[in-house]
């Protein structure tokens, strides 16, 4: 899997986990879904994405299928 597929994977699976906390536990838990969108925002303006960086640092943004 490509590095960009696995940033789209990782965001929205924070954006959907984030959404049932904010539901079932505590509405703060939006925060973090905005926090997520503010990010995927920023990185289309400056090619930055921190994702990508800690992919990278793990190891894991080499690894095609």
């Amino acid at each position: 899997m490509s590095l960009h597929y696995r940033i789209r994977a990782i965001a929205g699976t924070f954006v959907l986990a984030s959404l049932a906390l904010g539901w079932w536990v505590s509405p703060w838990w939006f925060l973090f879904t905005a926090f997520v969108g503010v990010n995927l925002l920023q990185s289309s303006f400056t090619k930055w994405c921190l994702m990508e960086n800690i992919l990278e640092s793990l190891g894991l943004a080499g690894q095609e299928r």
